[in-house]
């Protein structure tokens, strides 16, 4: 088994790396400046509280640069926004039969894998991870760097995953076999709806009021759908064996879109977080004014390079009022 990580950001390349310290062969295709800065190095940091280790990645810059192998086990953990691109390339280069792992949030990058190729597989990931700095990922999660579910989609669960998850298991994280991973997804989907609300308004809102109504949208939203959940809140029991752990040195940026505003990449995931909650609302008739607003909210900061939390109650208001759509038919 080979490990091909198809995007080294912050999970990506968190796993990568571990797997490639505990003994894995692992490549990964990188972008910009995360692969000048692991050519340049030899290598891919990691920081997490197992210690600052430079792991041997080596990397590519497309994946018609692969060597491809009946026998390698693809992770795709590219934001969303990028998936579409990445399944085409994928094709181009000749992969069909390969496992796809879709370690990635939110729940559109399963179906879209789907269209194309035959063995797909959703990653559920409760994993406190950072990119900041080219050639240096932070995985904050202790004892387990991180909890990944897996399991086909759209329900099952099968062997040619078997490898994976023992070299997992050993490189730190916690990953178990899930057949109806996709409930576990929509449960994590719940908390990211969280991430926009950081970004705007400041990591001590994340959590506040603002969030609240926006999950309330959402499980309306998914009780109309008929869309079952497994809870993976800060109360679920196993929770306890992967805490984000403040790591010495090391400033915990925030979220994934916040982190994104910060690298200033042009994007964020919004659009399949809230913006799956609108899509809903409208496929089965449920009012998800709140959700649409905040994506809205993102578009305006990265269109206008607005810095993390600097807008206010007020701003957001105002984007409730200028985009509220009649109620759904």
């Amino acid at each position: 088994m080979r490990v091909v990580a198809f995007g080294i950001g912050a999970i990506g390349g968190s796993i990568a790396a571990r797997l490639a310290l505990t003994g894995t062969e692992v490549i990964g295709i990188a972008r910009g400046r995360m692969l000048d800065a692991v050519r340049r190095q030899g290598g891919l940091r990691v920081v997490s509280h197992l210690g600052a280790e430079l792991a041997p990645v080596p990397v590519v810059a497309s994946a018609g640069e692969v060597d491809w192998r009946p026998d390698d086990i693809i992770l795709l953990t590219m934001k969303t926004n990028d998936t579409a691109d990445a399944l085409q390339s994928l094709l181009a280069a000749g992969v069909y039969r390969q496992p796809i792992i879709c370690a990635q949030n939110g729940v559109a990058n399963e179906p879209m894998a789907l269209r194309f190729f035959p063995n797909v597989h959703g990653m559920a990931m409760l994993m406190p991870a950072q990119y900041t700095e080219p050639g240096t990922v932070v995985a904050f999660g202790k004892p387990k760097l991180g909890l990944l579910d897996i399991g086909r989609y759209p329900t099952g669960y099968d062997a040619s995953v078997e490898p994976l998850a023992t070299a997992l298991d050993a490189a730190g994280f916690l990953c178990t076999p899930k057949p109806d991973v996709m409930q576990v997804k929509y449960g994590k989907l719940l908390l990211n709806l969280s991430n926009i609300v950081g970004a705007a308004l400041g990591a001590k809102a994340q959590h506040g009021p603002w969030y609240a109504k926006l999950r309330a949208e959402a499980e309306a939203a998914y009780e109309a759908a008929g869309i079952t959940i497994e809870n993976v809140d800060a109360d679920s029991p196993r929770r306890a064996l992967m805490k984000g752990t403040p790591i010495p040195g090391i400033e915990m940026v925030g979220t994934s879109s916040v982190q994104s505003l910060t690298r200033g990449t042009g994007t964020t995931e919004t659009d399949y977080f809230n913006g799956e909650i609108v899509l809903l609302g409208r496929q089965f008739g449920v009012p998800t004014p709140l959700n649409l607003a905040f994506t809205q909210i993102a578009r305006k900061m990265v269109l206008e390079n607005i810095a993390p939390g600097s807008l206010t109650d007020a701003d957001v208001e105002a984007f409730v009022e200028t985009y509220r759509e009649s109620a759904p038919r």
